[in-house]
């Protein structure tokens, strides 16, 4: 017995591309009896299958000639366009099967500088065994060039803290983000408990360039207990900042991931000061108005459910 021919095409596709490649079959074969039996179709859906795409096209593809058919001049003029439109469509439906399984695809995920250097890489991790052939790209820059990334299409998902503009995206959390204070492990108040933050006014604050997350909490805590910062230093990243604190150059709010094997050393120490740790919240965050592509979706999915796993909670839920 005869197999049916594999036809995912004409499973899939919408009625204009069935109509094609009926027509392809039509002219092949010169018969619409021979044309429906190699399409797995009756004589009269064939008949009517050309007979729509005439009309649709307004000139006759097909004639009677004696006992046969015969192309038009029209016929003719279209079958190769048609036979090439076709072969595309074959050639890339292995690649949207691809796409859908995985298989295939890229995703441009933007992080802010701390999370970009601490967090993000292991999050990608088992994304990335699983799942081999999706290429990632990730973009480190501030939070507030990460986030205009994410408003002109320069990027499908970011994972960053502080949003300027939430209304526009989707914001989903995924992690606590704890700020502490760190000092050299020869500090005058290591080992202190309770220490009022009035007793570190005079101190050499190392902070982030102007607009990153720390540095407005930093600057906000101070403001808010009516207090100044007299004494304050730039760096332009985490990582410089902590060779900075354990060269005894001053101290530094940051997020206790970035400092955990400094600590686990013995090269820095968290002063325990009143009111800290502050509680923050890293999100992974998309635009709103843009569909993800079956990868970026994938992704999201993933970091968001690792990190729930990790902090033993529900997706979307903070931990506690």
């Amino acid at each position: 017995m005869r197999q049916k021919p594999q036809l995912p095409l004409l499973e899939r596709a919408n009625f204009k591309q069935h109509q094609l490649e009926v027509f392809c079959t039509v002219a092949q074969h010169l018969s619409y009896r021979r044309a429906a039996e190699a399409l797995y179709l009756s004589q009269p859906a064939v008949t009517q299958q050309i007979k729509a795409l005439k009309e649709m096209l307004g000139v006759p593809l097909l004639e009677r000639r004696g006992r046969g058919i015969v192309l038009t001049p029209f016929g003719q003029e279209l079958l190769p366009h048609t036979e090439r439109l076709l072969r595309l469509l074959r050639e890339t439906a292995p690649v949207v099967r691809q796409i859908e399984s995985l298989e295939r695809g890229s995703v441009l995920l933007g992080a802010s500088m701390s999370t970009g250097a601490y967090v993000v890489p292991q999050l990608l991790r088992d994304f990335h065994s699983a799942h081999p052939q999706i290429r990632l790209m990730l973009k480190v820059a501030n939070r507030l060039t990460t986030e205009e990334d994410l408003l002109n299409h320069q990027i499908d998902l970011a994972v960053i803290g502080l949003i300027q503009h939430p209304e526009r995206f989707v914001v989903e959390f995924l992690m606590r983000n704890d700020l502490i204070i760190v000092a050299p492990a020869s500090h005058p108040l290591a080992g202190s408990i309770n220490i009022p933050l009035s007793k570190l006014q005079e101190e050499r604050f190392l902070l982030r360039e102007p607009g990153s997350g720390t540095r407005l909490d930093t600057e906000e805590l101070f403001k808010h207990a009516g207090l100044h910062m007299h004494n304050v230093m730039e760096w332009g990243d985490t990582g410089a900042i902590k060779e900075a604190v354990s060269a005894k150059m001053g101290i530094a709010v940051v997020f206790r991931q970035s400092v955990a094997l400094e600590m686990a050393r013995g090269e820095l120490v968290e002063l325990k000061v009143q009111g800290f740790p502050l509680e923050r919240r890293w999100h992974v965050v998309h635009l709103g108005s843009r569909r993800l592509s079956h990868a970026a979706s994938a992704l999201r999915e993933h970091l968001l459910l690792q990190a729930a796993a990790e902090r033993g909670s529900e997706p979307g839920k903070p931990g506690h």
